[in-house]
């Protein structure tokens, strides 16, 4: 997920659409939630870990 943010970042910052800007930096924060409570030993979505 925080891969396919900063793919769709960059694309929005080269292209000039702000939409596809703004859904990466949401991938990019939503990404990182998931991965700091899956790193301190929340279960997400079910799993034990979220990489």
């Amino acid at each position: 997920m925080i891969a396919l943010g900063i793919i769709l970042l960059i694309i929005g910052m080269v292209a000039g659409i702000s939409i596809l800007w703004s859904i990466g930096v949401a991938l990019i924060v939503i990404g990182a939630a998931l991965w700091i409570l899956g790193s301190v030993g929340h279960a997400v979505g079910g799993r034990k870990h979220y990489w």
